[in-house]
Parts: structure tokens; sequence; C-alpha cells
């Protein structure tokens, strides 16, 4: 009977060696493939970064590279060919431990190669400690309490609808800030929200920042980075 791999879609965590799981840790010196996402412009891998103190020698690795462009991101055929390329390595019997940043399932780019391949092979999907309660550790801000609401918002969105969605929340995470730091920073001020608005960059690396969004001069940030809001009565409650 033919045996076939298992895929394993890891979670890494935020940026810290340490905030990896023990399931994850254990995972990747078990399984004999990891594949990781990377920036097709040659930049190292965040996820393979993050994991790197935990990954024995010996590996075989798949680089999933990945063209950052704005717009309708990512294309299919990247994920179609680095999922084929998976498959071969599962149907051969070989487990693949997939890295992904913060959590798979929360804007994770494991999703992409989930639908292409847990309905043919086993998959296990072991979360990671999400960017968001990172950034909120880090700023020493608790998120939300009781009955309260909390948005996640990507910065991308249209100015109108990121308005009408900040105000409609108790609290927000607003993250993919990047190039969309200044429209941010403007629909906040225009709604009377910028003042205890939080920034966060790389958060929990050796290099973040945490400050009042505020306080912050750049016109861009990094893609790492998020900014974290609360109205005064949630803040209060």
């Amino acid at each position: 009977m033919e045996t076939r791999g298992k895929l394993f879609g890891l979670g890494v965590g935020p940026g810290d060696p340490e905030l990896l799981t023990l399931k994850a840790v254990r995972l990747i010196a078990e399984s004999p493939v990891l594949a990781y996402p990377a920036p097709a412009d040659g930049t190292d891998s965040m996820a393979r970064a993050i994991a790197a103190p935990h990954i024995p020698p010996g590996k075989i690795e798949i680089v999933i590279e990945t063209p950052m462009i704005p717009g309708n991101f990512p294309a299919d055929t990247v994920y179609d060919r680095y999922a084929a390329e998976i498959a071969e390595h599962l149907s051969a019997g070989r487990d693949v431990a997939v890295l992904c940043e913060g959590d798979p399932f929360l804007y994770g780019s494991f999703m992409y190669l989930y639908s292409r391949l847990s309905a043919t092979f086993e998959t296990d999907v072991v979360p990671g400690v999400s960017s968001i309660v990172a950034c909120a550790a880090r700023a020493g801000q608790p998120l939300v309490s009781r009955n309260q609401v909390m948005s996640i918002l990507p910065a991308p969105l249209d100015e109108d609808e990121l308005r009408q969605r900040i105000q409609a929340a108790d609290a927000v995470a607003i993250m993919k800030v990047g190039r969309h730091l200044a429209k941010v920073r403007r629909v906040l001020k225009d709604i009377g929200r910028l003042t205890g608005a939080v920034y966060i960059e790389r958060a929990t690396l050796a290099d973040e920042r945490v400050m009042p969004l505020a306080d912050v001069e750049d016109a861009t940030a990094p893609y790492f980075s998020m900014i974290l809001v609360r109205t005064p009565e949630a803040v209060d409650a």
C-alpha cells in the first residue's frame, strides 16, 4: 500500500523565534521537507528567518517565490506551481512542513496551498501567535473586553470604507499598512481617532518600534507593521 506524506501548515509567529509553539518546533525537526514564502526579488524569507534557530541541517527546502506587487495577489499560477512541487514530495512519502508568518489562516499564505492540496493529502494546520496579539502585547494595549466589538482591517481598503468600518467598531487592528500609512493616519485624524492610536513596527524583533501614531513622521511603513485603535469608551470600560 502506498504511503503518502503529510502536509503541515506551521504558524511560526510574528518574529521572535521563542514564540514558536512546541508542536511547530517538533514538526520542523521531524519533517524532511520545509517550504516557505520569500519575495521574488531575492529578499530573504521572513518565515524561514523566524524558524532558523529550530531548523536542523539536511532539510530539503522549497522557496515559494512570490512577487511583492499591489493588486490582486497572489497569482494563481504561483501557487499552482508550488502546490505541484509539494505534491510530488507528499506522493513520494515525504512529510512537508510549510512555514507561515504569524498564523496560517489569518492572512496567511498557507491557505492558498491548503485549498489546492488538503482534499488529496492529509493535512494538519498548526496555529501560531498572530501579529495582532503580539502587537497588543508589545504596545501594552488590551484589544477588547466584555461585549466590545473588534475589527481587523487591511489598510489597502478604500478610504471611505476604511472610515466607515473604523467608526463602527470599539477596537480596530489595521494590518498591511505599508504605503497606506498616510491614508490611515488621515482617516483617523478626520474622525477624531488619531489620539490614542498606536503604531507597531516589526513587533517582537530586535528593531521593533512602538509609538503613538501621531508621532510617526514616516510617509510609508514596512509590510510588518500595524496600527491599533480603541475608542475612549472601550479603553475606560
